[in-house]
């Protein structure tokens, strides 16, 4: 999908995408390693940084049980000039107490030691089993090992960073974007313990586009809004939620709506990624409502739809059970608006309520709800707004993953 902007300053507003060998956007490097943490070996340490002073801007959980490296980051964030991202996998490092603290403060000076930046310069992602503190002995030597290294530690690719993050994730998430001159790279993780409160899981862009970090929060938040915040996979918030983007400013000035509409671009292609590849997930759900009061009523609806597990159940077994989309919409009282008499219901593109579809209709549905997407589409004749939010089926899997999480 692409957005157009309004033209301004005579740059063309178009956004095109990039392809996935464009590697990192200019000023940027990477290094993914493997410090002990992931069981049965691979990367589990994560580390992008910029070779110039940078913008940016960041997004964080609101979590009551934030960890350190959340609140840690949220100071770092302050200043809009980060030019670090560290994330350490498998760990989220969270209720640990004070040596959770300090652990998180060591592997950010390790971390601004490799990239040659200030500790204050770097954001710090955890991700991973709560409750358990950080094997700091493998992560020191991981950094020590990487600084002693003949060749330069800084060579991974955006695919190799984005699985470094993964944990129960089953393939890595990358998104790229281009804008004039200026390219995009998104990476991303998170399949589980998911629905955002803020942005959601841990989500990072880069850009070589030169903008100020006024800027970049504006178009962040303006994405996060269609995008992260319209995510689902179980209806539960990380206690370690982060999205941030950092701009080099290397390939020089961008026009700031055709950014916006890039980033938003971009962020939506995560997002679709991360539900479709929810835990145990057979297939990506998305619930459309349209004609609500306003765009927080069709979030809120449409989210309700989407959590309710009779549907998810529902749509894992490619039955288009309408009546458990209504037993959804009506199960909360609060929405006074809402009267059963102007809603519609739609699996795809076929109306199912109030006008039933005869059998041979259902059957069409039930074949073409065996796809990778299932589409449910409301009205509710209360207004003009709308919403679209994107999460997945449930399967017996996700509760078998989830049952085993430690063990």
């Amino acid at each position: 999908m692409t957005h157009t902007q309004p033209p301004e300053s005579g740059q063309s507003p178009v956004v095109q995408p990039a392809h996935a060998h464009d590697g990192w956007p200019l000023g940027f490097v990477a290094h993914a390693g493997h410090a002990g943490l992931r069981a049965g070996g691979g990367e589990d340490i994560s580390l992008v940084m910029c070779r110039r002073p940078a913008a940016s801007a960041a997004m964080f959980t609101r979590s009551l049980f934030a960890g350190p490296a959340v609140r840690l980051s949220r100071a770092h964030a302050a200043g809009g000039a980060l030019r670090a991202v560290a994330t350490v996998a498998q760990n989220a490092n969270v209720a640990t107490g004070a040596a959770g603290e300090a652990n998180a403060a060591e592997v950010v000076r390790l971390a601004a030691g490799l990239a040659g930046v200030e500790p204050g310069e770097v954001l710090l992602g955890a991700t991973g089993v709560i409750g358990r503190p950080l094997p700091m002995p493998e992560v020191r030597a991981h950094f020590e090992r990487a600084a002693q290294e003949g060749a330069d530690p800084f060579g991974a690719s955006p695919a190799e960073v984005a699985r470094a993050m993964m944990t129960t994730d089953t393939r890595p998430k990358t998104a790229y974007r281009r804008v004039g001159a200026a390219r995009l790279v998104g990476v991303a993780k998170g399949v589980g313990m998911l629905e955002p409160d803020m942005a959601t899981m841990l989500a990072y862009v880069f850009t070589d586009a030169d903008l100020a970090a006024a800027e970049l929060d504006t178009a962040l938040r303006s994405a996060a809004d269609v995008s992260f915040h319209c995510l689902s996979v179980d209806g539960d918030t990380s206690t370690s939620d982060t999205v941030a983007v950092l701009a080099s400013g290397a390939a020089g000035p961008v026009d700031a709506g055709a950014f916006s509409a890039a980033l938003a671009d971009l962020c939506l292609d995560l997002t679709r990624q991360l539900a479709s590849d929810g835990e145990g997930a057979t297939r990506l759900l998305t619930v459309t409502v349209e004609g609500a009061a306003d765009p927080a009523q069709a979030r809120r609806v449409a989210k309700g739809v989407l959590n309710s597990p009779l549907v998810k159940t529902a749509v894992h077994g490619a039955d288009p059970n309408w009546g458990r989309v209504l037993m959804a919409l009506g199960k909360n009282p609060e929405e006074t608006g809402v009267h059963p008499d102007r809603v519609t219901v739609r699996f795809g593109d076929v109306e199912v309520y109030p006008r039933e579809p005869d059998p041979g209709t259902l059957e069409r549905l039930r074949s073409a709800m065996t796809g990778p997407e299932t589409r449910i589409g409301i009205g509710l004749g209360t207004g003009g707004a709308r919403a679209t939010v994107y999460g997945c089926d449930l399967s017996a899997e996700y509760v078998r993953v989830n049952s085993a999480y430690t063990s």
